[in-house]
């Protein structure tokens, strides 16, 4: 192990640029860094691997100056860089970065072979308190002194500092989402860990207190950790007294957090923590119990929620619940793998979402009236499981929720303003579906909301309905002619709103409504070519002028053979347009979408002019 600790960091960058491709010499690579990691005193492993990370510049590596090539006999060499010239800087600096992400990457691979002996768990909380230092740097540290007290050299060198700082940062926010997003949630295998892992969430909370940068996220990753204590200290976990003298390192992050956290009911939390853990489990407060449960029952109520989305064949578009996934695992990090021995009984807010794989017919009203009150719940993942339910509900065509059609959109439309992206966008899942039940009913008033003014509705509202528009006019399919005359002028006047993005997202969803129409198009092929060559031509917004090209693309993409029929009258006008385009837009994308358009209306020409020759026999039958 001496002999190998000095070239611990050549040879995971041999491993890493292994990865690259097939190689025989990668499962030897690996085999030799699993073992002398898992030999190695667990100071000394962390070490190595804040090296591998790149953290530690201290970790001998390969030189600068050297580099990994592929040998002619199907092994690896290494050969001296080629000196880079003023040309290829952006090259080099490219390929500097997409090595250090691959490098964080493939160590994160690594790690999830170190799960079972703990190593895994102990870089994590390393990590952990190194994202709690990022956050408690003071700015102030930042700012430069006055150029006359300082020496050119002197400010040469502080910058580079404060540029490695940065570095360093970015680094540690990386190594925490790939963490997050290759370690399962048996990453930590006893108290210790647990304890160590609510310990840095802790720290991190007030360090975010002392800076007066308190948030939602943090406030749900601050009371999941003290859920995940109430648990242990609940019984879910065997503790012995060796577990009570760790888990007595909390009371003093459990005072502060008591004495200067804003939110009462984490005060409250924090003090009977501190009591429990004090009289080792003796006594507890109601409290603890109730935080314990809602924890289980948090947890009960995400496998439910990812059941129910397997078994019901969601659309793709839906992607709030990954969104959520990847949010929970930048924030509140992988949670324990001590396995629970206690009962698990949904109760209170979130038993309701034990009714959403029963089947239909079977919801009552006490049940919907619960989901409801969930719906305004403020913490986010129940509000979120609440509209998830609603939706699957009305997916399901249950009668009790179609019967209040008008508060399950007032529901809707109100968590449209939510700023959290799985709110919202559950909010989003559940018009659309909605509005496919009774579009009649509620599409006039969506289009309303959508064509208001910025005085009523916030532009980002107006954006999210505008997504609801997307959602209802794909779901319609052929049924979206029925409205085509409101659908069209709304879109129509939505393209001359004085907010860039508004017109963007109204050509978006004009695009989208003309690919459904087909030959329905036909008689206001004209309004809609007028006002697709005027935006191109003079918008004076790029990514309005974008969308305009793009709804080009989509006609003749959707409509394919069919656009010599349907758009006869204005194809030459089209053309002339792309032509325009290409020749003579500043903007790269917006040539590049007018150039995918011409190929487009190039094939279809082509197939018009000169149909492919097909060989056939007729064969008829005489009387």
């Amino acid at each position: 192990m001496d002999s190998l600790l000095p070239v611990l960091g050549v040879l995971f960058l041999l491993y890493c640029f292994t990865k690259q491709s097939v190689s025989h010499i990668r499962s030897l690579c690996q085999e030799i860094l699993l073992w002398i990691l898992g030999k190695l005193e667990r100071k000394k492993a962390i070490a190595s691997l804040k090296g591998f990370a790149g953290l530690d510049k201290a970790v001998p590596s390969l030189h600068s100056l050297c580099q990994f090539r592929v040998a002619t006999q199907g092994g690896i060499m290494i050969t001296i860089k080629e000196a880079i010239s003023d040309e290829d800087e952006d090259e080099a600096l490219y390929q500097k970065v997409s090595s250090e992400q691959g490098r964080v990457e493939h160590l994160g691979d690594l790690l999830s072979h170190c799960q079972e002996c703990g190593l895994a768990g102990d870089f994590f909380i390393f990590c952990l308190k190194e994202l709690t230092h990022v956050a408690s740097e003071n700015e102030t540290e930042l700012k430069t002194e006055p150029f006359s007290s300082k020496s050119l050299l002197e400010l040469e060198q502080h910058q580079t500092l404060l540029v490695e700082g940065q570095e360093r940062k970015l680094l540690v926010l990386q190594l925490m989402a790939v963490l997050c997003e290759r370690m399962s949630e048996q990453i930590f295998t006893n108290v210790t860990q647990v304890v160590d892992f609510v310990a840095a969430t802790l720290q991190r909370a007030c360090a975010s207190l002392a800076h007066q940068a308190e948030s939602t996220v943090e406030s749900q990753t601050l009371s999941m950790s003290m859920g995940l204590v109430a648990v242990m200290l609940g019984g879910a976990v065997q503790l012995k007294s060796s577990d009570f003298a760790v888990l007595k390192q909390l009371l003093p992050l459990l005072e502060k957090v008591s004495n200067t956290y804003p939110d009462p009911v984490i005060q409250e939390l924090a003090v009977d923590l501190r009591i429990t853990i004090s009289t080792h489990g003796a006594f507890a407060t109601e409290a603890v119990s109730m935080a314990a449960q809602s924890t289980l029952n948090r947890k009960d109520l995400e496998g439910k929620i990812e059941e129910q989305q397997q078994t019901s064949h969601e659309r793709p578009t839906d992607v709030a619940h990954s969104h959520l996934e990847q949010q929970q695992s930048h924030e509140t990090a992988p949670q324990t793998g001590l396995q629970s021995n206690a009962p698990i009984i949904p109760q209170g807010v979130n038993e309701p979402s034990t009714t959403t794989s029963q089947k239909s017919g079977s919801v009552t009203t006490e049940q919907l009236q619960e989901v409801l009150l969930s719906a305004y719940d403020p913490q986010i993942p129940t509000r979120a499981a609440a509209l998830r339910t609603l939706s699957h509900w009305i997916e399901q065509r249950e009668a009790k929720a179609l019967e209040m059609q008008e508060k399950l959109l007032k529901i809707f439309l109100e968590n449209l303003e939510h700023e959290d992206t799985f709110v919202y966008l559950s909010a989003i899942q559940g018009v659309a579906l909605l509005s496919d039940v009774y579009p009649e009913k509620i599409l006039p008033d969506l289009l309303a909301q959508y064509d208001s003014s910025k005085d009523k509705h916030t532009p980002e509202t107006r954006m999210k309905v505008g997504e609801v528009l997307m959602r209802i006019v794909r779901a319609l399919g052929d049924m979206v002619s029925k409205y085509r005359e409101p659908l069209i002028h709304t879109f129509l006047r939505g393209v001359r709103d004085p907010d860039g993005a508004h017109r963007a997202s109204s050509l978006a969803n004009l695009g989208e409504l003309c690919q459904r129409l087909d030959f329905l198009l036909g008689s206001v092929v004209h309004e809609v070519t007028a006002c697709l060559i005027a935006v191109a031509k003079t918008d004076g917004e790029v990514q309005v002028r974008r969308a305009a090209i793009h709804v080009v693309v989509l006609l003749l993409r959707g409509l394919s053979q069919k656009a010599t029929e349907v758009l006869s009258a204005v194809l030459k006008d089209l053309y002339h347009l792309l032509k325009h385009v290409v020749c003579l837009e500043p903007d790269d994308v917006a040539k590049l979408h007018a150039q995918l358009a011409l190929e487009e209306l190039d094939d279809i020409m082509k197939n018009f002019l000169f149909p492919p020759q097909k060989l056939e026999k007729k064969i008829m039958v005489l009387p």
